[in-house]
């Protein structure tokens, strides 16, 4: 079994977390995967997002608000 870091981002609302987490690789149909504790960090980290709570969040990777560029 190997392990890689990614980068995933969580969207929820204005707000976008950069979080790295740890992919599992095996010969199985299953491949790649999160491990039970990176999938409730990614949990933790939407869930703070929704409630607006930037230093919950931030704990976990970097915060970026999203913001129009353009309105027509």
């Amino acid at each position: 079994m190997k392990r890689r870091r990614k980068t995933k981002y969580v969207h929820d609302g204005r707000y976008v977390a950069e979080v790295d987490v740890e992919l599992i690789l095996d010969n199985d149909g299953w491949s790649p995967c999160l491990s039970v504790d990176n999938a409730y960090r990614l949990d933790d980290v939407r869930e703070a997002l929704r409630q607006g709570d930037l230093t919950s969040a931030a704990r976990y990777g970097r915060i970026y608000e999203l913001r129009p560029v353009a309105h027509q």
